[in-house]
């Protein structure tokens, strides 16, 4: 019987001067030894050394050659592959969002992405950026991550997943002003959603026949608004219709203290504070932020750049930690060979 290798995760560092080379070096080197995975940083080399001058992690920075292959470089039992997108371009200072910053966060996220996409690596994990300083750099209309891996990968559908305290919940929008939603939720779109994370936990959970639960969009869907009935219902029914067991439309308010308790696997929601609210509650430090709909798995922790944090020594991995376990274990449950 064939051995199936470590999944191979390229991990950014997001902005070099936010707390993501921080978090991203005290994740690794929590990680049980051997990792039974094969990570390798993508960023500024100097981020990675400063990092490990003010932290005792015992991990080794290993600079990758321009070209060579960062998976099949030798570290060592101790020695992490860096590649750096932009050799010698100077480092921001900790504490601020810069154009510099920007840059290097926006470099590293582009150099995984070619990574993953002619198959060099199975996954990412992505430190977090700042969304002010991309768009100090240059880039005026950059949304988030997830968008903008969708553009790079031909402008796919995709969605946000946040997993944490037992749930998995999947937006059908996410960064949208409440103003904009009754005009952005409609069938076609709820539709897409379900599907999306119905085939994310069959082909990465192994749940062969998943339950979804699926929000309203409205406070005691069918009593207030047109929404629910006109779109978010036919969108359920549809997803029936093709084998999906969903239900909805269902009162959030009623639902998410019972998603385990009804035996559902994931929860659809219709917007970002509808779903999120639950899953950072119950676990504010390890809720991993899932990118699906993209040809590779995408993981990052559910925090943000913390410049107040940064230079300190006082972040965690936490969250980190959970989004390199997440993005490893659903690589390798997609490349396990079928039963």
């Amino acid at each position: 019987m064939s051995q199936v290798a470590p999944p191979r995760l390229a991990v950014t560092l997001g902005d070099p001067a936010g707390i993501g080379p921080e978090v991203a070096l005290r994740a690794l080197a929590a990680l049980p030894r051997p990792w039974g995975l094969h990570p390798v940083l993508v960023g500024p080399l100097p981020a990675v050394e400063r990092e490990l001058l003010a932290l005792d992690t015992g991990l080794i920075p290993v600079p990758v050659a321009p070209g060579a292959d960062p998976f099949a470089v030798a570290t060592g039992p101790e020695g992490i592959a860096v590649v750096d997108p932009a050799p010698g371009t100077p480092l921001p200072a900790p504490g601020a969002p810069s154009p510099a910053g920007g840059r290097a966060a926006l470099a590293a996220v582009d150099a995984a992405v070619d990574m993953a996409v002619r198959g060099a690596a199975d996954g990412l994990v992505t430190a977090p950026l700042s969304k002010a300083a991309v768009r100090m750099a240059g880039k005026p209309g950059f949304i988030g991550h997830t968008e903008h891996l969708a553009a790079r990968t031909g402008g796919r559908e995709v969605r946000m997943m946040m997993a944490g305290g037992g749930l998995r919940v999947v937006l059908v929008t996410s960064h949208v002003a409440l103003a904009e939603l009754p005009a952005r939720i409609q069938a076609g779109t709820v539709l897409t959603t379900i599907r999306l994370a119905h085939d994310a936990l069959v082909r990465h959970e192994g749940i062969a026949r998943p339950r979804i639960a699926v929000c309203g969009l409205n406070p005691h869907p069918g009593e207030f608004g047109t929404e629910d009935e006109a779109e978010v219902a036919p969108a359920v029914e549809r997803a029936r219709g093709e084998g999906i067991r969903a239900d909805g439309p269902l009162a959030a308010d009623g639902l998410f203290g019972r998603v385990r308790e009804l035996g559902y696997d994931a929860v659809v929601a219709m917007y970002h504070d509808q779903g999120l609210g639950p899953v950072k509650l119950l676990d504010p430090d390890g809720v991993v932020n899932v990118t699906l709909g993209l040809p590779f798995v995408r993981t990052a922790p559910g925090h943000g750049t913390a410049f107040d944090l940064a230079g300190k020594g006082r972040a965690h991995g936490a969250g980190m930690a959970a989004a390199i376990a997440l993005a490893a274990r659903w690589a390798a449950v997609a490349a396990a060979p079928a039963a």
